[in-house]
This record gives C-alpha cells, structure tokens and sequence, in this order.
C-alpha cells in the first residue's frame, strides 16, 4: 500500500537495442530514468536520498506505459512524452528543470540560456549543478544543455550517452523533413 510519505517505487530495467537503463515510477509518476548501462545501484543511492525507506517492487507491467513512450523516442518515433513525471528537488532545481522540458526537441541550449531563462543570470555554475542532479534523464532532456562555446559538456549519464541522444534527434529531424520534401 502506497503512503504519501514513503511511496513504493516500481522498477524496471528498460532493455531497448542497444540501450540498456533502468526506470523507476510511483503509482502515479515516472520518478526516475536511469544512465546508460549502469547498474541498478545508481537508482538505489539516488532513491535512498530522495524517498528513503520507500519499499521496491521489480514491475515490468506498472513501468510498460513509461517504457513505451521512451523507447519510441528511442526509436526516433517521438518528440515529447506525455506519460506524467514527477521530479523531487529543490525550489532552484525544479525551475532548471522546468526550463530544460521548454527545449524543443533537437535544439540546444547552453548553461547560460537556462539560467537566463529561469531569471537567475549570475546562477551558471549552480544550474549546471541541478542540471548534474535531474533524475529522469531523456523525458526532462538535459542532454540538450552544451557549454557557451557549443562544446559538450558534462551528463550525469556520461558523455556518450548524451552524443547518442543529441545524434539520435538529429536523424530524426532530417529524416522527417527528408519525408517533407518528397512529398
């Protein structure tokens, strides 16, 4: 039975080509995406901070919605994502987050921007610490965020994973308009 609060988190490890994370969610939210072929470890330290006590339950079938949609955009077939997520944060971190889901699809924006945008211009170095810290990687796409410079910079799910997303939109938006201009 689910408490307001000490939730159950239902895990999955989502298993897609060559993609390998794991995912976590409550009854009502996606809570948490994990970084590419890390072990379930990182989802345990990072719920021990953010929920602790919360029991775990293993639930491919509870996780499916969530799966579905983030394997979609895996598979270049989706832009946004319309399952309901929830981050746990800090006022701060929750406004750099919010900002992050304002970054359309396949754009970047650099530190800079963001914390212009959430009005905290002097803020960089602390919006790219909450960026460090966003649980659900890929659905709040932090992997759009690069330094002034255009240079990547880092990503809690490591720098590969963030090339292969960045890589992963830019297909699909020249295969899309590829498709636009042939018909």
């Amino acid at each position: 039975m689910e408490t307001t609060s000490k939730p159950t988190l239902y895990w999955s490890l989502l298993d897609f080509q060559d993609w390998n994370f794991y995912i976590a969610a409550t009854s009502k939210w996606l809570v948490f995406v994990g970084s590419q072929n890390k072990s379930i470890e990182e989802l345990f330290e990072w719920a021990k901070k953010r929920f602790p006590g919360s029991p775990f339950i293993e639930d491919d079938e509870m996780l499916q919605p969530f799966a579905a949609e983030i394997t979609q955009y895996l598979e270049g077939k989706r832009k946004t994502f319309t399952v309901p997520f929830h981050n746990v944060g800090t006022p701060f971190q929750l406004a750099v987050w919010h900002a992050l889901c304002e970054i359309p699809y396949g754009q970047m924006k650099s530190y800079s921007d963001i914390a212009n945008a959430i009005n905290k211009p002097a803020a960089v170095r602390a919006v790219g610490a909450a960026i460090g810290a966003n649980p659900i990687l890929i659905t709040v796409p932090c992997h759009r965020v690069i330094g002034k410079n255009g240079s990547l910079t880092g990503y809690r799910g490591g720098l590969e994973m963030k090339t292969l997303l960045l890589d992963l939109e830019k297909r699909a938006l020249s295969s899309n308009e590829s498709l636009l201009s042939t018909q």
